[in-house]
């Protein structure tokens, strides 16, 4: 049965030990799937020493039903263990699934070419020696030592090893092997048939599990699926800290490598990088062998008429720490320090404008700011920009292909967005072919995994920009840890260097007013995301007085009356309407009421309440920025009118502040808000939502949710509140006037 041996061989690469209960459930299941046996189950659940219970499988196999749990899991723990696929070792041609990943990376030898090394049997054997050479190599006098020299048996017939005894120290015993002359005599006799084994790792006298392990000094890497002669080269070449080299008796050889840990943590780290490395080399390593507390193979004594005998030891380089810092040197592909003479006179050519003053093509840029400043529309206005090579608030794009990577959005809501940006920017879509949407809300993955993969979709569309919407969707670690958001943001690196093109990402602020604070400091979480990118463009909410919105409702009345009379009666218009009417709401009112027909203006004045609507529903903000590359720019004044954002070029936007700068004498004669107030400001912000939303047509749940900046939920109890809308299956509705 092929593919019964297959699964068991994937297995091989995962330890039940660093499974989760559910996990090792999911093992269970998919082996029923594929037709295997609970005792298929049984046999790899017995790895884990701590957790096993004999029988416990069983129970579990008959409880399995239909789970819908496949042999793809059991695939998915192989590759997250280290098994990498025959075909990714293969040249071939690359599918839409397949990873570009560092296959190369920590390969020192080449497997197929290295010639295997003999073994040689001790000339004089002295069992006596082998041991005590063994564990005066490997422990101190005053450390316990595990072993085992009793066996029970399986029902066909294979030696298994009994949990052994740990109660003597490395220095007894070397004092009664001494003394006696004879391993026997000492700990016992061991079958003939079995050899007896030995923990390389000391324990504190109580016990054989992982949490007895006093010093996490050693691990074992062992192979018997290939030559012997090869493993002893191999080992040799990768110069694996190898302290005692020991061969089984049988077909394989155990090498005890120094690891030297801290703690249980830092084992597991240290011995994942070591079988990595082995792996890739080429030495196949049994993966079940990462546990601390794990039986290697006992010399000095016989197994089956074969002796298990020290190879060799001290071995390799001297320490894990120096064999560590040597594959890391010779995986090494950092280029050479250059001398500046030597460029001086010929100089590179910088990267290309992709954003003028801002940004080069190949760099990265992070837009950062609250909810509500509409972040996702800035982000497509900036990809309209860039496919029609046209200005970005008030700075010129290059022209080109452009990637936008939507986290968020479902496909359709993505899709409308775009030609609503481009209906409100008034622009023909004349280069719409150059804006790829790539819609991934529901199937995204962290970014190390993502990355990838966007770069081989990406390779040959000549992108010049790449927009990733938002980055907390794909976000790995802890936000809040330097070195965690160092090596997420590597990835866009990663991207820029291989794709050649500028990577561009939004980032919230952290809670609390942000007008106090410099641009740097705003975006949530470690200051790396505000260090790392070339340019980092903030938004920063301005606080918007009521004389300032009176004003901006009266000059969209005004101008609106005087469109309508110029075209009703130019030369009334001309002769009659003074400039200081046109700043007067009521005396452009007047005019209009002596030039327009009663149905015009009636006309005008529905469109006059539809501006007005539309100026109450915007808002204002203030871009700042941080270059690498580029001077410092001027503040830049805009106001978020859905769903675009338009420079405010009237400068009346200039002197208002942000909440947080606002002087301290003021903030102090601000009054706290009674519930009334509070309740009041809440109904007013939810008319106002409505009325926005209404304009394109019937209004939902989402939309306002969307528009005020609020959970679903949260305008669901607004609108309980305020008692004159209805909601049905998402849709909201005014109730009728009673």
């Amino acid at each position: 049965m092929e593919n019964k041996l297959d699964l068991m061989q994937l297995l091989e690469y995962v330890d039940p030990a660093y499974l989760d209960y559910q996990e090792w459930l999911n093992v269970g299941m998919a082996l029923k799937y594929e037709g295997y046996t609970a005792s298929d189950w049984e046999d790899w659940s017995r790895r884990d020493n701590q957790r096993y219970k004999p029988g416990e499988c069983f129970k579990k196999w008959t409880s399995f039903e239909g789970d819908g749990i496949t042999g793809a899991t059991i695939t998915q723990f192989a590759k997250e263990h280290g098994w990498e696929p025959r075909s990714n070792k293969e040249e071939h041609e690359l599918d839409w699934n397949d990873e570009i990943a560092g296959n190369d990376d920590y390969v020192v030898i080449d497997k197929n070419w290295i010639e295997g090394q003999e073994i040689r049997e001790p000339a004089v054997w002295n069992p006596v020696h082998q041991l005590t050479r063994y564990l005066e190599t490997l422990f101190e006098a005053s450390e316990h030592v595990g072993y085992v020299v009793d066996t029970w048996q399986t029902d066909d017939r294979k030696h298994l090893p009994t949990k052994g005894n740990v109660d003597r120290t490395a220095g007894e015993l070397i004092q009664a092997l001494n003394q006696y002359g004879d391993i026997g005599a000492v700990l016992g006799d061991y079958n003939p048939e079995a050899g007896a084994w030995i923990r390389f790792n000391p324990l504190d006298g109580k016990g054989v599990k992982n949490e007895n392990v006093t010093e996490f000094k050693y691990a074992l890497v062992e192979s018997d699926t290939m030559d012997i002669e090869k493993q002893n080269a191999i080992m040799r070449e990768l110069e694996l800290p190898i302290a005692a080299l020991v061969f089984s008796g049988k077909k394989s050889i155990h090498a005890i490598v120094k690891i030297d840990a801290v703690n249980k943590d830092e084992y597991k780290k240290r011995v994942d990088y070591l079988y990595d490395v082995c792996k890739k080399n080429g030495l196949n390593i049994d993966s079940q062998n990462r546990n601390p507390s794990r039986l290697s193979r006992m010399p000095g004594v016989e197994r089956n008429g074969k002796k298990q005998f020290i190879i060799d030891t001290h071995i390799g380089k001297a320490s894990y720490e120096e064999w560590h810092e040597w594959i890391e040197d010779i995986n090494d592909d950092l280029p050479e320090p250059e001398n500046l003479v030597e460029y001086w006179n010929d100089m590179p050519e910088l990267a290309p404008n992709l954003i003028e003053h801002v940004l080069r093509q190949g760099h990265k840029m992070l837009i950062a700011g609250p909810s509500k400043a509409g972040k996702s529309f800035l982000l497509i206005a900036l990809c309209i920009a860039i496919a029609e090579g046209m200005k970005w608030l008030q700075w010129q794009c290059a022209k080109g292909k452009v990637l936008y990577v939507n986290l968020e959005l479902d496909r359709p809501s993505a899709l409308h967005r775009f030609k609503d940006v481009y209906n409100a920017l008034g622009l023909p879509p004349n280069n719409i072919d150059n804006i790829d949407i790539w819609n991934l809300r529901g199937k995204t993955a962290p970014m190390d995994k993502l990355a990838p993969k966007l770069i081989r979709r990406a390779q040959k569309k000549g992108y010049i920009a790449v927009i990733i919407d938002p980055i907390y969707k794909v976000l790995t670690g802890d936000e809040n840890s330097a070195d965690q958001m160092a090596h997420f943001t590597n990835q866009f690196d990663k991207i820029a260097t291989e794709l050649g093109s500028a990577v561009i990402y939004c980032h919230h602020h952290s809670k609390g007013s942000q007008g106090g604070k410099k641009s740097m400091d705003r975006s949530s979480g470690s200051g790396v995301f505000a260090r790392d990118p070339d340019a980092l463009i903030d938004l920063v909410e301005l606080e918007l007085t009521d004389d300032l919105m009176k004003q901006q409702e009266g000059s969209a009345a005004t101008s609106i009356y005087s469109k309508a009379i110029q075209e009703a009666n130019f030369d009334y218009f001309d002769e009659n309407v003074g400039i200081d009417d046109q700043q007067s709401v009521s005396q452009m009112n007047n005019h209009a009421k002596r030039v327009l027909d009663p149905n015009k203006l009636s006309q005008v004045e529905f469109e006059i309440d539809r501006a007005i609507k539309r100026v109450k529903m915007r808002s204002a903000w203030r871009v700042e920025g941080t270059l690498r590359e580029y001077p410092k720019f001027d503040a830049v004044n805009m106001w978020f009118q859905y769903p675009v954002h338009n420079v405010d070029d009237t400068g009346i936007l200039k002197d208002i502040q942000p909440e947080a700068e606002q002087p301290a004498w003021k903030k102090n004669f601000q009054k706290k808000k009674s519930p009334a107030d509070k309740k009041k400001e809440q109904n007013e912000s939810l008319e106002t939502a409505y009325g926005a939303c209404s304009i394109d047509g019937n209004v939902t749940l989402d939309s306002l949710s969307e528009f005020m900046g609020v959970t679903p939920k949260t305008v669901r109890n607004r609108i309980k509140n305020h008692g004159g809308f209805w909601i049905t299956d998402g849709e909201v509705g005014r109730k009728p006037d009673k």
